[in-house]
């Protein structure tokens, strides 16, 4: 049988070493020996003996229980040997490897799979205070591990040398030690230029050293009632 389908780029890749690695641009392959994280629904195929666990109440605390979960469970373990094929709605997928003293703040939303060595919780995002529904927590990564995340096509990495500011939609992750805050359009000169889509009229503001991964598009808020409603964007589709 012939076709180009079946071209060296499209066949699984191998690694001798366990861990995550890219299968392609959209797609997260995971050589499982031991556990992992990954954001439910996301698994698109696997082989071997591999379990996959909802977690609920066990494992993630009362507090970011509380935060996280909405109508569905948004992260599951996954445990046992073989491979697993992650993706989400085809978007490019990129994976970081945090070492010991690096922080990460990330849009829940863009969190595909992470090793369970990371340590991670849910927090305020500084500055935001009540004045914007466009998302007022973020996930936040520490410890050493690797951690795939995923863009709406290709991002750009802004060094953060000079006061920075970006859409609240479309940021997907930055440097935890920046300092944060919310300013409104007009306070910028810009009216009502941001949030055209998403009816949003504040932009988020960076300082400090570090960096802030953008995307070419942008993370609607969720549509919701209650708490989910008003936190937002920057917990994204990780609440559905």
């Amino acid at each position: 049988m012939r076709s180009e389908l079946f071209s060296s780029e499209n066949l699984e890749k191998e690694s001798a070493q366990p861990g995550m690695r890219l299968q392609n641009s959209k797609m997260l392959k995971i050589e499982l020996n031991g556990e992992a994280m990954a954001r439910v629904g996301s698994m698109v195929a696997y082989q071997g003996h591999v379990q996959f666990q909802a977690l609920g109440s066990g494992g993630l605390g009362k507090f970011l229980k509380q935060k996280l979960t909405g109508e569905g469970v948004p992260l599951m373990k996954v445990t046992g040997q073989g491979d697993v094929f992650l993706a989400d709605f085809a978007k490019d997928v990129h994976i970081i490897e945090l070492e010991p003293g690096d922080a990460l703040s990330i849009n829940g939303s863009s969190v595909l799979a992470f090793d369970s060595t990371l340590q991670y919780d849910i927090r305020m995002v500084g500055g935001a205070g009540m004045a914007s529904s466009s998302g007022l927590f973020n996930c936040v990564f520490s410890g050493h591990g690797r951690i795939a995340i995923t863009t709406k096509g290709t991002p750009v990495v802004l060094n953060v040398d000079a006061p920075t500011y970006v859409d609240p939609q479309a940021a997907v992750c930055w440097s935890a030690n920046l300092q944060t805050g919310y300013h409104r359009a007009e306070q910028l000169g810009l009216g009502t230029l941001l949030g055209r889509r998403t009816g949003e009229a504040f932009t988020m503001s960076f300082a400090g050293q570090g960096f802030v991964v953008v995307q070419p598009s942008e993370e609607p808020p969720i549509m919701g009632s209650g708490a989910q409603e008003q936190q937002g964007g920057l917990l994204g589709g990780l609440l559905s």
